[in-house]
């Protein structure tokens, strides 16, 4: 038996990919936004607030890397109506996924925040800096430079993730790709060019953020 391809039946909607693909790098953009405030709270508080908030905290971050993320959209978008909180589904998508990247985000801040060692900080203060210039010059570019490539992997896992939102009808890539393979049953050819674009996307993300590294981030080379 022999199997035909057929890309002109996926290219034919192409607009949609492309809204499909352009919702996808919002939603993303929006949750690491966002869920970058929460995890640089997170953080300062789990570094320098009083125990039981540590221990909140702790408990957050435990819960969420150790369930699917799956399940934390499905009890995000069915079980919160339960108790009289609806949300649609792009809605429930964002809170989701800021919920998730969240917690991943406050470890990694946290191990940037205390990478810095406490010799320069006590140099700055001999210096006669103040704590925001301290936090600027001292603490910011070397907290920085040392996370940069664990946060830019985790915002592709994060964009890549957001394909699980398809299963409440959020909009984003695969949801539309559901809907085309829907209408011309190629499922191959349609995720396969997904694929494609997913791989695509990322590969641009990778080259935006190795650009952004090498011209502002860039350790000086020691000779």
């Amino acid at each position: 038996m022999t199997y035909e391809f057929e890309f002109g039946e996926v290219f034919a909607y192409w607009p949609e990919l492309a809204a499909g693909a352009a919702h996808t790098l919002i939603l993303s953009m929006l949750a690491m936004a966002i869920g970058m405030v929460v995890a640089v709270l997170g953080a300062l508080a789990k570094t320098s607030g009083p125990v039981w908030l540590r221990w909140i905290i702790d408990a957050y971050i435990e819960l969420i890397r150790n369930t699917p993320f799956l399940i934390q959209i499905f009890l995000i978008f069915f079980g919160l109506p339960s108790i009289g909180l609806r949300l649609s589904p792009d809605a429930a998508a964002l809170t989701a996924l800021v919920v998730n990247v969240g917690a991943y985000g406050i470890e990694i801040i946290r191990a940037g925040i205390e990478s810095i060692d406490g010799g320069q900080i006590e140099a700055g203060k001999s210096l006669g800096m103040k704590p925001l210039q301290i936090f600027r010059y001292v603490v910011l570019k070397p907290a920085i430079q040392a996370i940069y490539p664990a946060l830019t992997s985790q915002f592709i896992l994060l964009m890549l993730n957001s394909s699980v939102c398809s299963a409440i009808a959020a909009s984003e890539l695969t949801a539309a790709a559901g809907d085309i393979q829907s209408r011309n049953f190629r499922s191959f050819e349609v995720y396969l060019v997904v694929t494609g674009i997913y791989f695509a996307i990322s590969v641009v993300l990778w080259t935006a953020f190795a650009g952004i590294e090498h011209a502002f981030l860039r350790k000086p080379s020691r000779r």
